[in-house]
């Protein structure tokens, strides 16, 4: 059960990680929750930066966790966080933004890949995420304590300038990584200090002081214990995502081998690690509509795994629809053609059922599967991120010249 911590009592509270701190009531600004938590906060923004000029003396990083066009993302595990900065509407250069999150972002990475580093200088980062309650609308989740950078990604890859197109018009706009590091519990002490500006180290989390004096990337990771995923949590929750995954089964529904294709470019958007070798026939295919392999080793001594892949274009579940599950036979049938040191690919509209998928885990068969949900996950990482954009999508690459 998530922990939750009154309004009345963030001033004396703890970070603890995925504890919720709630909002007050007042309908105003006032009802912000983690500036009363950080003192020297904002109350508003994605960027809360506290401190005068350059050096900081922390740093909120807020999401609301359901931007469509930006989706920041941590994956827990391995402790990464990807965020996108603050110029995310075109009309301005890549860090003309009034809040000036871009300009930290390139101020700080900066210090990072310095040389030598001066991670001395860098402020620590805190998580939140919104996470309303019946109290307060403004209540937010912790999500943790991180900085930039991870270990093995160059300096090459963790602040990248991405373009994106709006309205017609081309900006850019970056996407930094984080680390989240190993701390469970933020004591207050670390965070009056922070606040007074007198130092970044003295109280500091054990984590926090390795990587500024050594650089060490101690990373939050949990391994999950929900391995069967529900139906629910292979179903599209957001109206945008369930239309995106709807305008996918329109385009398929009636040509569904053609939904071969598209599943294979939908694994290949998932990694680009993966190569795609064949296309079968639909009368020969043997349960493989789909063969290909993952790269593991180098470009110059690669060392490939190889995989088959398996469709199925079925009604998903939306919409006040009962849809269509994916069942055991359909899985055997691609279990049944996976031979020694290969894994199989799953990708279907719709859902796996709760037998098939205990089977293959209780069993511990190398099956990958992809839901509707992962679908529309992948397509808007992707930049495809309304309905328009991939149905232009599917239109221009997977036009279907006879659905009849």
């Amino acid at each position: 059960m998530v922990q939750v911590f009154s309004y009345q009592d963030l001033l004396t509270a703890d970070l603890i990680i995925d504890a919720v701190y709630e909002g007050g009531s007042f309908r105003n600004a006032g009802d912000d929750p983690i500036s009363r938590l950080l003192k020297g906060a904002g109350n508003q923004g994605g960027f809360r930066a506290a401190g005068r000029g350059e050096d900081k003396r922390f740093i909120v990083l807020y999401t609301s966790g359901d931007d469509k066009d930006w989706p920041d993302h941590l994956d827990p595990n391995s402790g990464q966080f990807d965020y996108y900065g603050d110029n995310k509407t075109p009309g301005h250069e890549l860090h003309d933004t009034s809040p000036g999150g871009n300009r930290i972002l390139r101020h700080v990475f900066g210090l990072l890949h310095a040389a030598p580093p001066e991670r001395s200088r860098i402020p620590p980062f805190f998580v939140f995420q919104k996470y309303p309650t019946n109290n307060s609308a403004r209540s937010v989740q912790f999500k943790g304590l991180s900085v930039p950078g991870a270990l093995g990604l160059p300096a090459t890859a963790d602040l990248v300038a991405v373009w994106k197109t709006s309205q017609r018009e081309r900006f850019q706009n970056y996407r930094a990584t984080f680390t989240v590091l190993d701390v469970p519990v933020i004591e207050r002490s670390w965070l009056s200090v922070l606040s007074t500006g007198d130092s970044l180290v003295t109280h500091a989390p054990k984590a926090w002081t390795e990587w500024v004096t050594h650089g060490c990337y101690k990373a939050l990771v949990s391994k999950s214990t929900t391995v069967i995923r529900s139906q629910e949590e292979q179903t599209p929750n957001t109206p945008t995502a369930t239309a995106i995954l709807a305008t996918v089964w329109a385009h398929f529904r009636e040509a569904p081998h053609a939904f071969e294709a598209f599943a294979a470019r939908i694994f290949q958007m998932h990694d680009t690690r993966v190569i795609i070798d064949q296309l079968t026939r639909a009368s020969v295919d043997g349960g493989r509509d789909a063969v290909g392999r993952y790269l593991l080793g180098l470009p110059d001594d690669p060392v490939y795994a190889e995989f088959s892949l398996e469709a199925k274009c079925y009604s998903p579940p939306i919409n006040g629809g009962t849809g269509n599950t994916v069942g055991v036979r359909e899985v055997s049938r691609l279990i049944s053609r996976i031979r020694h040191r290969q894994f199989g690919v799953l990708v279907t509209t719709s859902v796996i059922g709760r037998q098939a998928y205990e089977e293959v885990r209780e069993d511990r068969h190398p099956i990958i599967f992809f839901s509707g949900k992962d679908i529309t996950e992948i397509l808007t990482k992707s930049g495809f991120n309304t309905p328009e954009l991939v149905k232009n999508l599917l239109n221009t690459e997977f036009a279907i010249s006879d659905k009849s």
